[in-house]
């Protein structure tokens, strides 16, 4: 990956009659990054994939693929290929005939297709399933295919509209790393769009949370999760407790904050950030809360009751009572000291670390 530019979007808008889909939608994405377009259906960022494919037209706004103005240029013409959610094979030809559709308006000769598609299946781990018929593939092997389709045209930027969805848990997980490999093997920007936030987490380099046609942040998967903008980004990305605080003072970028049961706690402040009449939302991950056992000691603790839990293998989630809080608190323990055995109505201590907190701006 480069610092240089492969995708500028600049201030593009898309209306559909009077509905507004992109609102002023500004993003740099660099060659040879995974780029993850993330929010909940609707917020726009599968017209925003059209976008820089082609399929759609701004109707404000500029769209540079490696330097270059998309104005006017068709979906044929720009150094793009998509991988499409449906996968779009071809029923009536086999592997190898589906994948060398694109290279025919190339008017290769005969060797060098072969040559193409037999490096595209190779890329792909289909390499022995050429002849193999569209309806007897499996559905990892369909989504393998429609990449290969895809890569053998050689685009410099690779769009992908959720093309895992439609599998299951498992083969989801193994397609996940898969394309995670190839994409590092082949060196090119892949943008995906997807409404699954440990996908996007797992796969990129970065990401862009989208809500209402507008970007909200973006940021590295770490960053995104420990130090999200707002309270909106912040819920998508995995589960958090949201607690008020009143601001008491301020020092060095620094703000402290009294809270309800967290006693006094300091807060970075995000650049820009302007509490409203002292009172702020701050937030804090369930898994940077932990269960004391007997003999345990933490500097920061409180006293709680096991309210709800729910079993989920390796952990359980656990909703927390603490007096003088008016919502539960969530958070997940591994299961290896017994917190998939203990009791509703249970008495627990908890400890949590005041550095973990974070500050929201509200939406």
């Amino acid at each position: 990956m480069t610092d240089t530019p492969m995708i500028s979007i600049d201030a593009v808008s898309k209306f559909y009659g009077i509905y507004q889909a992109l609102d002023e939608v500004s993003l740099d994405i660099a060659a040879g990054e995974f780029f993850s377009l993330l929010g909940p259906s609707g917020c726009g960022k599968t017209t925003l994939l059209r976008s820089i494919a082609g399929f759609e037209t701004p109707t404000s706004g500029d769209i540079r693929i490696d330097g270059q103005s998309t104005l006017g240029i068709p979906p044929n013409r720009r150094p793009t290929n998509m991988v499409f959610q449906s996968y779009a094979i071809f029923p009536h030809l086999n592997v190898e005939q589906n994948v060398a559709y694109g290279l025919k308006r190339l008017r290769l000769d005969a060797v060098e297709e072969k040559r193409r598609v037999g490096a595209a299946l190779e890329q792909v781990r289909l390499g022995a399933l050429g002849h193999r018929q569209a309806h007897e593939l499996s559905g990892g092997q369909r989504q393998r295919v429609a990449l290969a389709r895809a890569l053998v045209m050689r685009p410099k930027v690779l769009l992908l509209d959720e093309p895992l969805s439609a599998l299951d848990k498992k083969l989801r997980e193994e397609m996940q790393v898969e394309l995670r490999s190839l994409q590092k093997a082949v060196g090119i920007t892949f943008i995906l769009v997807t409404h699954d936030q440990y996908e996007a987490l797992a796969l990129s380099d970065r990401i862009a949370v989208m809500f209402g046609g507008r970007i909200a942040q973006v940021a590295t998967p770490k960053e995104m999760y420990q130090r999200p903008l707002t309270r909106k980004v912040a819920d998508f990305l995995g589960g958090m407790n949201f607690l008020s605080a009143r601001i008491t003072g301020e020092n060095d970028g620094k703000l402290s904050a009294e809270t309800a049961r967290f006693g006094d706690i300091v807060l970075d402040r995000p650049r820009g950030f302007r509490p409203r009449e002292g009172q702020v939302t701050i937030g804090i991950r369930p898994e940077r809360l932990r269960l004391l056992w007997d003999g345990d000691q933490a500097p920061h603790q409180m006293v709680g009751r096991v309210e709800n839990r729910a079993y989920f293998g390796e952990v359980t989630h656990l909703m927390i009572g603490v007096d003088g809080l008016e919502q539960p608190l969530s958070m997940v323990e591994t299961n290896d000291y017994g917190a998939d055995d203990l009791p509703l109505g249970a008495e627990i201590r908890l400890a949590y670390d005041p550095e973990a907190f974070v500050l929201l701006a509200e939406d």
